[in-house]
């Protein structure tokens, strides 16, 4: 059996885990994006497209979590023990939940984020819900038998109607599937169970068209397409997500994905996402309506501390009303989930190359040559744009369309006229199941390059150490100038001129600079009438100032050879950090536990610097004797909130827990 934790788990390991939660992590700076949730468990997911807001209901935290299409945390409704289900209404404006600890449907108004009304409903433990015939559905289980019942919400006031099962008879929970574009049409399951039944619902009340035992091993999901002809499943077994007529229940389609089935959602446009719980397989599947052959696919990321990645939660798959967008919510090792967004996701993504030579003389003929491919094969004759940038054109001349061939290759011929740099841009439009994409091939044509350095480059240094860089002129024609830019990281320090003139007798060109960030230099030589112009790059690195102390221990003592603050099991650890300050910065401090000889990771955060640099952390307290731990505060380059400086490591700190 596969082994998702490390041995090693003790209470100090657990508390500062707790710590961790408090901050989350930032999201990629990308159309795609990813978000920690504050929640415990993901129950279901539902989409208001009219808001652009995500609700995520957590059972285990009794709450619905509300954020916007990038995952930021824009409301919190609390006091829901249980709730699971959720639906939107038809004009976005209400969205519904299963509170299967108070055996009632409540409705949350998507304006204000209020809860507008509580509907009872008479039985205990209603968990699924699902939007069909005029009426919201909804799966329960009483006397240990499960039922589907009916909310409806058309009159005066609200008729809640019991044990529509239409003979069927359910072990458990039933489990729902609708969709809106088919509102006569509900598909019901169970959690754990093998067979899928579909009522008719159109008339208000639910009527047994089929029901058929599928032959599905531990059922997690159903759903059913826009036209209401086909139910699909998520369950264990098989390791795919088969489609069944709505009408008697037979297989009529396979969609091939992996070991788990575990959540399906069924986009406006029929597009299927099928997502299984898989540790190094791809984690979502993306079919085209109608097509068993998947467009995309997206393989989550390991955000955790096993060599497995992060898996998707049952269920927790949903679509943008108008397809653009899907949302997973994903969970790591150590238990922390994450709201994925992804954009464009029908589409698939062409890969384009570009090749040319890497040199040719000026008024030669030379050839450009490429391919573009695609999961989604594109046929022979799709159109591509070329564009040639140089000295003469520097804003870009169009060279016209080139078409691919039958293979997906494509080649033309090219006679640049002007000397230098010589870009060659190949451009793909995209189209309604493609993405766009371009690539670029650059040729140095016609004139002789200069040698042109600068050293220093990829040296990492300390904070505020004065350091002298030469920029180095080879032979040239006649201009001996070179400038020298400095470009500190950071938004807030613009780069510029530090340096201008002639070089020496030797060649060089020198300017000290003091590093107390990272910075990119850039020596630039214009060029002449037999010389190239030319630019060179040299980054050089500043770490930052990290000190941490330790406070509440009643003594220093040695363990072997190292030193070890020692703390009573009930004292809190006190750990402050000083860092070199910045905007937004954060330290992160990592905790390591000392089990059977070796050291194992137990969790890491990051804390916000106060203006004068510094950060005060209560890491709590062990509780327990006899348990050896070490923290250290470091600088994480992107990760402690900028990228400025260099990753920098402080020492660790030892701490050992007596009674």
């Amino acid at each position: 059996m596969r082994k998702r934790t490390l041995p090693a788990a003790t209470a100090l390991a657990v508390l500062f885990s707790s710590v961790a939660l408090v901050a989350g992590a930032a999201g990629p700076a990308a159309a795609d994006s990813a978000k920690i949730l504050p929640v415990k468990s993901a129950g279901d997911v539902v989409v208001d497209g009219v808001h652009q807001r995500v609700y995520v209901s957590d059972p285990a935290g009794g709450k619905i979590v509300v954020t916007d299409y990038a995952g930021t945390v824009v409301a919190t409704l609390a006091d829901l023990p249980g709730v699971n289900g959720l639906e939107i209404s038809a004009d976005s404006g209400q969205v519904y939940a299963a509170v299967a600890g108070s055996g009632r449907i409540v409705s949350v108004e998507t304006g204000t984020y209020t809860q507008s009304a509580s509907y009872d409903l008479g039985a205990q433990g209603a968990r699924d819900l699902a939007v069909a015939g005029g009426r919201v559905w909804f799966g329960y289980a009483q006397d240990g038998i499960g039922h589907i019942g009916s909310l409806d919400l058309s009159g005066a006031e609200p008729v809640v109607a019991l044990a529509q099962d239409g003979g069927q008879f359910w072990t458990g929970t039933p489990l729902l599937g609708a969709d809106p574009a088919a509102p006569g049409v509900l598909a019901v399951s169970q959690e754990g169970g093998s067979s899928v039944a579909v009522y008719d619902v159109a008339s208000g009340s639910a009527t047994l068209r089929v029901s058929k035992d599928v032959g599905a091993g531990n059922m997690r999901e159903v759903d059913v397409t826009p036209d209401g002809q086909r139910v699909i499943t998520a369950s264990g077994a098989p390791y795919r997500h088969p489609a069944y007529s709505t009408t008697d229940l037979s297989e009529v389609a396979s969609h091939t994905t992996d070991a788990y089935p575990n959540a399906v959602a069924i986009a406006p446009d029929g597009t299927l996402a099928a997502g299984i719980d898989g540790w190094y397989q791809p984690d979502v599947y993306v079919f085209p309506q109608g097509s068993t052959k998947a467009v995309r696919t997206y393989d989550f990321p390991n955000t955790g501390n096993t060599s497995g990645a992060d898996t998707l939660e049952p269920g927790a798959l949903a679509w943008s009303p108008d397809s653009s967008r899907l949302f997973a919510v994903s969970r790591n090792s150590a238990g922390v989930l994450t709201l994925r967004t992804f954009a464009d996701p029908t589409k698939s993504v062409p890969a384009l190359t570009v090749t040319a030579p890497a040199s040719a003389a000026r008024a030669k003929a030379l050839t450009v040559t490429g391919k573009l491919t695609a999961s989604e094969p594109l046929p022979a004759g799709t159109p591509l744009t070329v564009t040639r940038t140089d000295m003469e054109s520097p804003t870009g001349k169009s060279l016209g369309t080139r078409t691919l061939k039958d293979d997906g290759t494509f080649s033309f011929s090219d006679t640049p006229p002007a000397g230098g740099k010589v870009t060659y841009k190949v451009s793909y439009a995209g189209d309604a199941t493609h993405t766009a994409a371009s690539a670029s091939a650059v040729v140095n044509v016609s004139r002789a390059t200069p040698t042109l350095t600068l050293n220093n480059n990829g040296k990492v240094y300390s904070h505020g150490q004065d350091v002298a860089f030469a920029a180095h002129l080879g032979t040239t024609y006649k201009n001996r100038s070179v400038e020298i830019w400095a470009d500190p990281f950071g938004a807030d320090k613009p780069k510029k001129l530090v340096k201008t003139g002639t070089v020496n007798s030797s060649g060089n060109l020198w300017v000290t600079l003091d590093m107390s960030r990272d910075t990119t230099l850039t020596a630039v030589f214009k060029g002449d009438a037999r010389y190239a112009p030319k630019t060179v790059k040299a980054t050089a690195y500043a770490k930052v100032k990290i000190s941490q102390s330790l406070s509440r221990h009643y003594r220093t003592g040695k363990i072997g050879s190292t030193t070890y603050h020692y703390f009573h099991k009930n004292t809190h650890v006190i750990s402050t950090t000083t860092m070199s300050y910045h905007k937004g910065r954060k330290q992160r401090l990592q905790l390591q536990v000392y089990f059977d000889g070796k050291w194992y990771d137990g969790n890491s955060e990051y804390f916000t610097l106060g203006t004068n640099g510094k950060s005060v952390v209560d890491l709590g307290a062990a509780g327990d004797s006899g348990i050896r731990a070490r923290i250290r505060a470091s600088y994480v380059n992107g990760s402690s909130g900028d990228t400025v400086n260099s990753t920098t490591h402080g020492a660790w700190k030892y701490i050992y827990f007596s009674n």
